[in-house]
C-alpha cells in the first residue's frame, strides 16, 4: 500500500469564481513538485478562465495535468474514496461549490471529490472567492471547517512587499499548496519578524512624533 509520503496524486478543481490565475499557479506549483494532478474544471470555471486568462487558458492546463475529467463524470476515479490521493485544492472556489460541499450535495465531480476528501479525512483546501459575505456564506464556511476542510480566502499578504499582481498570486498559490501538508519544504516565504525590515519602528506605548 502506498503511504501518504509516497502519494503523488493531488486533485485540483477550478470553479467559476474570479481568480482563475490561482488555479493556473497552483497547477504549475504541483507539477513542479512532481505531483500527478487530477484536474477538474467546471463549466463556469472554463468561462472565468476564458475571461481572465485568455482563450487558450484551459487548453494550456490540460497537457500539464496527469489526468483531466469532465465535471459531470461522477464515475471518475477521484469520485471514490478507494482511490488514494494526498488531498485536494479548489482554486478558486465559488460560493455555489462551497454550498454544495458544505451540504454534501455531490451533484458534480468537484463536489463529490471534495466530499471524498472530507470523509476519508484528507486535506481539502478551498480558496473561496466572494466579497462581501452574507450569513449563508459564513455558515457554509463554518460547516466545511467543522467537517475538517480548510477555508482559505485568497487574501493577499503584503509583508513580503509584492511588486506585481503575479507575485501576489504566486504567494497565495504557495500558501495553498503548503496547506496540503505534502512532504516537501514550505513553498511560501515566511514572516521573519520586523527586525529584518529597514523601516523605522515605533516602540509599543510610545507616542508618535509630531510633524508640526
Amino acid at each position: 500500500m502506498t503511504s501518504f509520503h509516497e502519494q503523488r496524486d493531488v486533485v485540483l478543481a477550478v470553479t467559476g469564481a474570479s481568480g482563475a490565475a490561482l488555479g493556473l499557479a497552483v497547477l504549475d506549483l504541483l507539477c513542479g513538485l512532481g505531483m500527478r494532478v487530477h484536474l477538474v474544471v467546471s463549466q463556469s470555471g472554463k468561462r472565468t478562465l476564458l475571461h481572465e486568462a485568455g482563450a487558450d487558458a484551459h487548453d494550456r492546463m490540460l497537457p500539464k495535468a496527469y489526468r483531466s475529467y469532465d465535471n459531470g463524470d461522477i464515475g471518475a476515479t477521484i469520485a471514490s474514496g478507494s482511490f488514494p490521493v494526498a488531498g485536494m485544492i479548489v482554486a478558486p472556489c465559488s460560493m455555489k461549490t462551497l454550498a454544495s460541499i458544505s451540504t454534501g450535495l455531490s451533484a458534480s465531480l468537484v463536489a463529490r471529490a471534495a466530499d471524498v476528501q472530507l470523509k476519508e479525512r484528507r486535506r481539502l483546501v478551498l480558496m473561496t472567492r466572494e466579497t462581501p459575505l452574507h450569513l449563508g456564506h459564513l455558515r457554509n464556511m463554518t460547516s466545511v471547517t467543522e467537517m475538517g476542510g480548510i477555508v482559505m480566502p485568497p487574501v493577499p499578504a503584503f509583508y513580503n512587499r509584492p511588486q506585481s499582481v503575479q507575485e501576489i498570486v504566486d504567494h497565495l498559490a504557495r500558501r495553498a499548496v503548503d496547506l496540503l501538508g505534502l512532504p516537501v519544504a514550505p513553498l511560501a516565504s515566511a514572516w521573519s519578524g520586523e527586525a529584518d525590515f529597514d523601516q523605522p519602528k515605533t516602540e509599543i506605548g510610545s507616542a508618535p512624533k509630531s510633524r508640526a
